[in-house]
């Protein structure tokens, strides 16, 4: 069964809409759609903004439902300017760059008392999402890289350019590596996908409302191709 984690409604209803006779269960607050989209069988939810609820579902599906595979779709800022506004990055890899124990001599982005702090996508899922891309017929560029994750809504130039420069991160957003942290923990194989919304910088509070939509459709159409092939 395939896992599939959006932050926000517009991420994960028409997901849910093409679902066939979905049961639903409530847990810890988020409801859990479980059912058939193409043939394959799915669970959806959504889970919230920020870092512990997506960290929370994640760990849900492990144990409820012992998913084969997770995924989380949704919407990020640009941090690498040859990525533009409704351009698709999908994971390499994903770190908590608001992780910080530099005080106690750590770099920035490692936690403590951990063997990995930077948590690997499945090159399997990564190789399938670029086929599906090709064949989703999107007219946007689709990229592989980095994706850096914070409880922070990232709107300034100087933040931008901290996070480029200090992870080398490609998108920010706030949910994806803490999704792969626990379904690495989990040893259960995971990708993030985002559609970009705004440019994380001085304009991300207007631009983001104006192309979230058209971001997370792209997303959701890229999503149904990789659900058909996997």
């Amino acid at each position: 069964m395939l896992g599939i984690i959006g932050a926000m409604d517009i991420e994960v209803d028409s997901l849910k809409n093409e679902m066939e006779n979905p049961a639903i269960n409530k847990i810890a607050g988020m409801d859990f759609y479980e059912g058939v989209i193409g043939g394959k069988d799915v669970v959806v939810v959504k889970c919230g903004i920020g870092k512990v609820n997506a960290a929370m579902c994640t760990q849900i599906l492990a144990d409820r439902y012992n998913v084969d595979a997770v995924i989380n779709t949704g919407v990020a800022g640009s941090l690498n300017n040859d990525i533009d506004i409704c351009d698709i990055v999908i994971s390499t890899v994903a770190q908590e760059h608001d992780m910080d124990v530099t005080a106690l001599g750590y770099e920035k982005g490692i936690i403590p008392d951990m063997d990995v702090s930077i948590f690997e996508a499945d090159r399997k899922l990564v190789e399938l999402t670029k086929k599906s891309a090709k064949e989703a017929g999107l007219d946007v560029k689709v990229f592989e890289g980095k994706v850096v994750s914070g409880d922070q809504f990232i709107s300034t130039h100087e933040k931008k350019k901290s996070l480029k420069n200090s992870f080398g991160g490609d998108c920010a957003e706030m949910e994806g590596a803490a999704i792969a942290h626990v379904a690495s923990l989990n040893n259960i194989p995971f990708l993030v996908i985002r559609a970009i919304s705004d440019k994380a910088d001085g304009g991300a509070h207007m631009d983001y409302p104006t192309f979230e939509k058209k971001a997370a459709a792209n997303s959701i159409l890229l999503l149904n191709e990789i659900i058909k092939n996997v």
